[in-house]
């Protein structure tokens, strides 16, 4: 997804292009560059989504943004608000920013949200007697220590993709449920499964698995950070020892059609694999330790013990 920065602004985030560019896309602008902006989104309905930094004295006519996203962004809290209390009037998702400053991270949040594939279908085979998911680890089943790393990391979207009725039960409300019918073919029906859900603003989804409660918020964030870095690649992923990569992985929608195409227990390593010039791997927090066997999960649960509550004097 490009992303459209009309006038003079330096946003140094993947796709940024000073041109008109083809295709879907969203737009950056100063405000004294509005009423240019709101022409351009009359003409373009492949135009997702706008920011405005620095916003003029009164609120124009915005109902040509009616059914997209706005980002607002400007250091007055009164301004602010009149132009969101505008917006929303007009029918427009809107998200306001207080700050004199273009705050670089937020914008290339708005501008390229992810969403998260939480791969939760698998028949836990070497876990015998039971499903692994659902063990605890610091007082909560696993899967949902993947579901809150992926929000609190900051994902637009979170998809949990299950097969087993106790899955979908743990998982509470806390994430989208989509049910893959066909789990017990691999990894790949239940990827495709995901990625069908994401919604059309999304430009790439992080793919985590279930089975790793050590991989937290921060990882994720780390991760996203890297991808929306201007001359990045269009996958990122977790670096490891010998230049090898782990999950989690993040993925951009233009992968998507490839991924679509895997069969069987294939996933995003069998189209990366063999194509440095499509990962960047980068450090990040967390250990991404997954969790296959009974020895596996008696390892985490001795070296990282439930913490106990501190109680008061």
């Amino acid at each position: 997804m490009a992303v459209f920065v009309m006038g003079d602004l330096d946003l140094a985030v993947r796709g940024r292009t000073y041109r008109e560019p083809e295709g879907s896309h969203s737009l950056v602008v100063r405000g004294t560059d509005l009423d240019s902006a709101l022409q351009h989104l009359a003409s373009r309905a492949d135009c997702n989504a706008l920011a405005v930094v620095g916003l003029p004295d009164t609120a124009p006519d915005m109902s040509s943004l009616a059914g997209r996203r706005l980002l607002l962004v400007d250091g007055d809290n009164q301004r602010l608000r009149e132009f969101a209390e505008s917006a929303i009037r007009a029918g427009i998702e809107v998200e306001w920013i207080r700050s004199a400053r273009p705050p670089y991270e937020r914008l290339a949040s708005a501008l390229l949200p992810v969403g998260a594939v939480i791969l939760a279908a698998g028949s836990s085979s070497r876990m015998p007697g039971s499903q692994k998911l659902l063990l605890e680890f610091d007082g909560k089943p696993m899967v949902r220590h993947a579901m809150e790393s992926a929000s609190e990391g900051g994902c637009h979207q979170v998809v949990v993709v299950y097969a087993a009725d106790d899955v979908r039960d743990a998982v509470d409300g806390g994430a989208e449920l989509v049910y893959n019918p066909k789990a017990s073919t691999g990894m790949a029906s239940s990827l495709q499964v995901g990625l069908r859900a994401m919604r059309d603003e999304i430009a790439a989804a992080v793919v985590l698995l279930g089975d790793q409660p050590l991989v937290g918020s921060r990882t994720i964030a780390a991760l996203m950070r890297a991808w929306r870095r201007e001359g990045s690649r269009p996958a990122v992923a977790v670096a490891q020892a010998h230049g090898e990569w782990a999950p989690p992985v993040v993925l951009a929608r233009e992968l998507w059609s490839e991924l679509f195409a895997l069969k069987g227990d294939a996933g995003a390593r069998q189209v990366l694999q063999g194509h440095p010039e499509l990962l960047d791997v980068v450090p990040a927090p967390g250990r991404p330790d997954d969790i296959d066997t009974p020895e596996d999960y008696a390892k985490i649960v001795r070296l990282f013990p439930r913490r106990k509550p501190r109680q008061r004097a």
